[in-house]
This record gives C-alpha cells, sequence and structure tokens, in this order.
C-alpha cells in the first residue's frame, strides 16, 4: 500500500504489508482446513509497488498463506527479466508523445510477458485458481491455462472499463475512438470465459453491468478491500492523547494520502482550506504522496497563503503508523472504484472527510463514520470541516465508529475466509 499509486488502482496510504489474521501463522483456524491446490496470483503489476492493486493482492496471498493455501505471484517480469528494460522503456518516450500508441505498447508487451510467465508457472501447477488482477491479467491466464482445473477468477478494480479510465480528461485515449471500442470488446470477450469475479464495491459490480450486462452469468461475489489491523497501542495511545487535551500528539489536523494527480483531487482541499480561514479557523493538512502535480499544489498553497498549514510530505511507506496522530481522515477524490486509504485510516481510528460518491458511500456512513462534502463547493466543505473538528466529542465519536467499522466490515480476519472461500470452493456463492 502506498500513497501514491498510479492509474486508475485504488489508493493505499504505505507500502505493502502482509494481512495479519486473527490466529497465528500457519493456523488453519476453523473452517479453513488447508488446500493443496494452489492460487497462481496474475498480474501486468510488479510483485511490489505503491497502488492499492498491490495492497489488495499482496493482502489475499498473505491470508492465504496463513491458512494453508501456496500462493504464487506471476508478474511480466517473472519472465526474461533482461529483456523488460529494453522492451518497456520505449513506453516512456511514447507517454510523451503519442498517447495511444504508449496504451497501446504498454497493454501488448506487458500481456506477452505475463502470459509467458503463466504459461511456465502453469505447466507443472495441475489443478489451481489463477486470480487475476484485471482483463489483460486474465486474458493472458486465459491463453495460458493447461485446460478447465485451472480456473480463472478476476478482481475488478477498475471504474466501469479500463477504456474509460484510460478516457478520463488529460489522459491519453479518447472516448468512444478506435483503442477505446477495442479495449472494451477485449474485456467483453475476456469477462464472459472467466470462472468468476470478485468485485471490490457493488458499486463497481454496478458500473461494469450498466454496460456489460452479460456479465451478470458470471459466478461473482462483492468482497471489499480489505487491510491488517493496525497494532492496538498506536490507535490506543492516540485515543489517550485526545482524552487529555495532549494537542501537540498530532502532527496536523487532517492528513491525506495520494497520487498527486487530478484525480485525487488536491486542489479541492487547499481551496477548503483557504475558505476555512475565511472564517476564522486555521486547519492544518499533511499530504502525502507524489505524482505530477507537486509542482502546481506548491504554486497553490503559496497563492493562497497555506504555507504553513498545508506540508507535501511526499511518499513514505510508514504512513500507516503515522494515521493516529492525526485528528481527521479528509479525501477528494471524484473518481474512485474503494479507497484503501480511507480503509486504513477507519483502522487507525480517524472519522473521514470525503465526497460521497458511491464507492465511498458504500465504505462509511455520513454522521457516522464519516461527514460528507461537497466536491464543487469548498466554502460548504470548509464548514463541514470546521464544524467537526470544532466538537471533539463530535470527532471522537466518529472516530470510533469508524474504528468499529473497520474491525466488523473491512479487517482481514473478517474478509480474508469470504475470499478464501469464494477463490476455492466457489459453489453457491453469489
Amino acid at each position: 500500500m502506498a500513497a501514491n499509486g498510479d492509474g486508475g488502482a485504488p489508493e493505499a496510504t504505505g507500502a505493502a504489508e502482509p494481512a495479519r489474521s486473527a490466529e497465528p501463522a500457519g493456523s488453519a483456524g476453523a473452517g479453513s482446513a488447508r488446500d493443496p491446490r494452489p492460487v497462481i496470483i496474475s498480474t501486468t503489476f510488479r510483485e511490489t509497488g505503491t497502488t492499492g492493486v498491490h495492497t489488495h493482492f499482496q493482502q489475499v496471498a498473505q491470508f492465504l498463506r496463513e491458512h494453508g493455501t501456496p500462493v504464487k505471484i506471476v508478474t511480466p517480469f517473472s519472465w526474461a527479466r533482461p529483456l523488460t528494460y529494453p522492451v518497456f522503456a520505449p513506453r516512456l518516450v511514447l507517454q510523451r508523445v503519442h498517447g495511444t500508441a504508449s496504451v497501446l505498447w504498454y497493454r501488448h508487451w506487458h500481456e506477452v510477458f505475463l502470459r509467458n510467465a503463466l504459461e511456465r508457472e502453469l505447466a507443472a501447477a495441475g489443478d489451481c485458481v489463477i486470480y487475476a488482477q484485471g482483463p489483460l491479467d486474465a486474458r493472458a491466464a486465459l491463453a495460458a491455462r493447461t485446460g478447465p482445473r485451472q480456473r480463472v477468477v478476476m478482481a475488478v478494480h477498475f471504474r466501469t472499463s479500463q477504456a474509460d479510465e484510460h478516457a478520463e480528461p488529460g489522459r491519453e485515449l479518447k472516448r468512444d475512438g478506435r483503442v477505446f471500442r477495442a479495449i472494451r470488446e477485449t474485456e467483453r470477450e475476456v469477462i464472459q470465459q472467466l470462472d468468476g469475479l470478485v468485485y471490490v464495491t457493488k458499486w463497481a459490480r454496478d458500473a461494469l453491468l450498466t454496460w456489460l450486462p452479460d456479465a451478470v452469468w458470471v459466478p461473482s461475489t462483492v468482497i471489499s478491500n480489505f487491510v491488517a489491523p493496525l497494532p492496538a497501542g498506536g490507535v490506543a495511545e492516540a485515543a489517550e492523547a485526545a482524552e487529555a487535551g495532549q494537542a501537540s500528539e498530532y502532527l496536523a489536523d487532517l492528513v491525506t494520502a495520494g497520487r498527486l494527480d487530478d484525480r485525487k483531487n488536491h486542489r479541492f482541499l487547499l481551496e477548503a482550506l483557504a475558505a476555512a480561514c475565511k472564517t476564522g479557523h486555521r486547519l492544518t493538512l499533511d499530504v502525502y504522496g507524489d505524482g505530477p502535480l507537486k509542482r502546481d499544489l506548491e504554486q497553490r498553497i503559496a497563492a493562497l497563503g497555506l504555507e504553513t498549514q498545508v506540508r507535501l510530505c511526499g511518499f513514505r511507506t510508514d504512513v500507516r503508523a503515522l494515521l493516529p496522530r492525526y485528528r481527521a481522515y479528509a479525501h477528494a477524490a471524484y473518481a474512485e472504484t474503494s479507497s484503501l486509504a480511507i480503509i486504513e485510516a477507519m483502522a487507525a481510528g480517524l472519522p473521514i472527510i470525503a465526497g460521497g460518491i458511491g464507492p465511498i458511500a458504500e465504505l462509511a456512513d455520513d454522521g457516522v463514520e464519516a461527514r460528507f462534502w461537497p466536491l464543487d463547493n469548498p466554502e460548504q466543505a470548509a464548514v463541514i470541516a470546521v464544524e467537526l473538528l470544532g466538537s471533539e466529542e463530535a470527532r471522537a465519536n466518529a472516530g470510533t465508529a469508524a474504528l468499529e467499522r473497520f474491525r466488523r466490515d473491512y479487517s482481514a480476519a473478517v474478509l480474508g475466509p469470504q475470499i478464501r472461500s469464494f477463490l476455492l470452493d466457489p459453489v453457491g456463492v453469489t
């Protein structure tokens, strides 16, 4: 998990960490007898990295291993590694001169290398489950598998379609253009051949079904992203400091984490803080992550006179450990499939302030764990943030509710068994 992901992947706040179940490592636990069939995770991403997709499959992999299921992560970099740099590097040039060509180059060569890696792995795997992290990852698995006893299940991390993500304002593709349509057609063909689909939110399921209704016939389940709990001490110490009124224990009022790009909408956070200043309320914010808008945000911070209130902290791998030292988590993204950053903030006992877009509204309830602010009205957003942070009782209650919601709905100990059951024993699961 990391503060600066890329693409349309859900964001997370720290480096990808192993999931920890409530049981000791190696313990099968009730109802989870060891299964000799391996799970092969197929991904066009590197094995470790900074996106929410990395967090998702790393958490799943660790939970499965702890509960007796062998796991192998296969990536394009698992095959012919000396060739990866000369083959993949030209995309960096293409991104600057021809966005559409860069998308095609990325998709073609990552799939080719992944398929070759999977063919080598699956030739000796026997019965297994291939857990693909996207349509290209799934197509490579379908081409490489040796027969139907090597089942292919795909996670839906994308928003509506990967074509739609590439066609967002400022991105590489023209909506409804030739390449856009080709990507959707690939997804149509692949998804209807799958043995299962894992949606990370109901919103993701509904978004896919809007343009591909035939996906309803593929066995599926909705299982949220999940993470391991934070060590109890960190959350408890922050709560004790708050009760004692030790404001110095906090690093800032608000914290946010995510790649510094348009989709994450950091400019809105700055506008909201500036609006709060105009009403006499000085809120502070730490921003974790890196990305193409760093210089733009630095200039905007200076223009709004927020230099002493906002810190751009860059990429750090220990953000999760720092979260309990903030008063609330602020989120302004206007396009998500889910948000691991919000889930991690809830695990730290932080109340959430975010736009109430569909996937976010599934994670937390307005007026309970969260306060939803309008993403087109920084003045009203400032009022909402000031009201929450101005009442320690309201803030603490929302933080407690967030932690309880995490433990109930988003902990690896709760959701790990569900995804294990769907992957290895999907009969009757819909």
